[in-house]
């Protein structure tokens, strides 16, 4: 069963971290390339980053760059998203997918669709 399930949400004050883990089941990781999503309440969902599969290019929202980072071990069939400087407005469930295209899929998700979706993870950002 292809699965995809995400880990390390939390409630965080600003300025704080959080690491998110996506770990795949049922398929290889190295072939596909990965993404993060969040939806805040009353909010459509929005692309964060996602990383490629040829050659590790990472892709960012500029509501995160130079705050997020995405990695992928492929030995442990896992994408990371290390979250730092965290700002209420991060405030979101977060969720992995696999997307069509990196990063089309973060900005024209209707054109290229992600499958594969995880349940999510929520991040509070709160003081």
């Amino acid at each position: 069963q292809v699965q995809l399930v995400e880990s390390g949400g939390g409630l965080v004050q600003p300025g704080g971290s959080l690491r998110l883990s996506c770990a795949a089941s049922g398929f290889t990781l190295d072939y596909y390339a990965i993404g993060w999503f969040r939806q805040a309440p009353g909010k459509e969902r929005e692309g964060v980053s996602c990383i490629s599969s040829s050659d590790g290019s990472a892709y960012y929202a500029d509501s995160v760059k130079g705050r997020f980072t995405i990695s992928r071990d492929n030995a442990k069939n896992t994408v990371y998203l290390q979250m730092n400087s965290l700002k209420p407005e991060d405030t979101a469930v977060y969720y992995c997918a696999a997307p069509s295209h990196c990063p089309r899929a973060l900005y024209y998700s209707r054109t290229y669709p992600s499958k594969w979706w995880g349940q999510g993870t929520q991040v509070t950002v709160s003081s």
